[in-house]
């Protein structure tokens, strides 16, 4: 029958020429028909060899720089390019984009060498059914120098993502930019950029640092929203230890200069570090599960199995008798959390302060929330960076900020001063009183001065904002403020002592901030969760609009 089909064409001339009166012998017919199936046959087999050459090719492409510099990058513990995209995105689900893309330069011999997909791949797939775009350079592919193609190939799948509205991953390792092909190198280089500015606050951009990153290579992924490395195996700066030897004379190794621990714990210019490209992969799909696929929609809602109004009778008893003694703020955060379940962001830095995603109700929270463990939660440069950043992020994609307070100030000292404390506590300032998401409070101790403004207080437009009995509102500590307005008294301790007592029963409570409808409720430590989560419910339809201005003017 379907050789028949093949055949139909055939027979409509043959009609056509007997309705025209032209007469057709059986010999001249069968002449046709056998010219006909023996056409069908030459195409079957050229048909065969085309589809034989794609496979080959695609089976090439797939072998990147070849199977010794493969088995390399496997002995170093790094998986390839295309073994990271199956781990990272849902099975079966990566259409790719560009597979036979080669280079085009010609100087120093490149001509001899373009190996397809030019060293990047390139494409989108789904992460537990959401889609996302990502690329990922191959270190096996002329050690996955950026080209002008190379680039382009990234930019293609930026703008797809801006205009579909889904996040961009890129997987980086990378020699940086391709030597051989000069300024045509730097221009690609530069087209990235400015995607990844026009993408900014738009999509999610995360950055996955499994290799080399360095020179100009690394501002693409300092423009993304969340960096991560991988220890020992990935490294970032902008010039290499032989520059650095060359031009300062500082002997120091790129582990040191660049490596996971700097950025974490140092520079801040990582959000986070793992053991393998495995781990860090599996993180990366975890936190794409707590994010909106862009600014126009909200974070994915996920079933949930814990009470909303579960009471927690041990926080009754999370603050010590002692003020000046700690108590750690995550055993809070855990407590109030769908399933005990915190995505820590910037763990390793500035960890005076916390800042990560949790769930209420399924729904996606960012948390920023100071830690008594360290320098007593004061805010100081690196938290308030820390924490205005995060908090400008969820603003950006309609993610709700719960803000959990115990702070005594800002860090006192001639470090802090000289090196812009008052601007960079603005920073976070700013960033709270700027978001127009819901904005829910809860103080749980200290609350001092200019701190208590800034820690997403009424005054900078919280929804809701809470206080435990053990909270303390004031300008600053009983003892402090006791000797500034009592300073003529400061020679008798017996005086002081009672004009301290008399401040601690005045302001070391939050009765007074509450008389002035500062604090909306003094609610109970254990109910925490059941009052935040009811907050959060209530204000799912806020609608808040900032005055229109073409960007503003954050202090940087």
């Amino acid at each position: 029958m379907f050789a028949n089909l093949r055949l139909f064409p055939f027979f409509l001339h043959v009609h056509r020429l007997s309705s025209l009166g032209c007469p057709l012998s059986k010999e001249s017919l069968n002449d046709r028909l056998n010219y006909s199936r023996e056409n069908c046959a030459q195409k079957g087999y050229a048909m065969k060899d085309i589809l034989q050459e794609l496979s080959e090719r695609r089976q090439t492409a797939r072998l990147g720089g070849g199977q010794k510099r493969l088995d390399s990058q496997h002995a170093k513990g790094k998986l390839s390019a295309r073994e990271r995209i199956e781990l990272l995105l849902d099975e079966g689900s990566f259409e790719e984009f560009d597979m036979f893309v080669a280079h085009r330069c010609t100087d120093f011999g490149m001509e001899d060498q373009r190996p397809a997909g030019d060293g990047v791949v390139t494409g989108w797939g789904t992460i537990n059914g959401r889609m996302v775009y990502v690329f990922s350079q191959d270190f096996t592919v002329l050690g996955g120098s950026v080209s002008a193609t190379h680039a382009q190939k990234i930019c293609k799948i930026q703008d797809m993502a801006i205009q579909n509205g889904a996040p961009i991953i890129g997987l980086n390792d990378s020699g940086g930019a391709r030597i051989q092909e000069g300024v045509d190198a730097l221009a690609g280089y530069a087209e990235i950029f400015q995607r990844n500015i026009m993408a900014s606050g738009v999509v999610p951009q995360i950055s996955v640092i499994m290799g080399p990153c360095a020179g100009g290579a690394v501002y693409s992924p300092a423009i993304t929203d969340f960096i991560f490395m991988v220890k020992d195996s990935s490294y970032m700066f902008v010039t290499g230890p032989d520059v650095v030897k060359t031009v300062t004379n500082e002997i120091v190794t790129a582990e040191e200069l660049g490596g996971a621990s700097t950025h974490t714990k140092k520079s801040s210019v990582a959000d986070g570090a793992f053991e393998n490209d495995v781990e860090a992969l599996a993180e990366v799909r975890r936190l794409i599960d707590l994010l909106p696929l862009n600014n126009r929609e909200k974070p994915p809602v996920r079933p949930f199995f814990d009470e909303p109004g579960r009471i927690e009778l041990s926080l009754d008893t999370l603050i010590p008798d002692n003020a000046n003694s700690p108590y750690d703020m995550k055993e809070l955060i855990l407590k109030i959390a769908d399933e005990a379940d915190f995505y820590e962001i910037q763990e390793d830095f500035a960890k005076n302060i916390i800042t990560g995603f949790i769930r209420l109700e399924g729904q996606t929270v960012g948390v920023v929330a100071n830690q008594p463990m360290v320098l007593a939660g004061c805010l100081d440069i690196d938290s308030s960076r820390k924490a205005a950043r995060f908090v400008r992020f969820c603003d950006a994609f309609e993610i709700p900020i719960l803000t959990l307070v115990d702070v005594p100030g800002f860090l006192p000292g001639t470090s802090q001063e000289y090196g812009g404390v008052i601007k960079h506590g603005a920073k976070l300032l700013f960033a709270y009183g700027e978001a127009t998401v819901p904005k829910v409070t809860v103080i749980t101790r200290k609350a001092y001065g200019g701190a208590y403004d800034v820690m997403a207080s009424k005054h900078l437009r919280g929804d809701f904002n809470y206080a435990w009995p053990t909270a303390e509102i004031a300008v600053m500590g009983a003892k402090g403020a006791t000797e500034i307005i009592h300073r003529a008294d400061l020679g008798d301790a017996e005086k002081i002592a009672e004009h301290t007592a008399s401040y601690e029963d005045r302001f070391a409570n939050p009765f007074v901030a509450a008389e002035r409808g500062f604090i909306d409720e003094v609610i109970q430590p254990q109910s925490t969760r059941k009052r935040v989560s009811r907050a959060f419910a209530s204000l799912r339809g806020k609608r808040l609009e900032n005055p229109w201005k073409k960007h503003d003017n954050i202090p940087l």
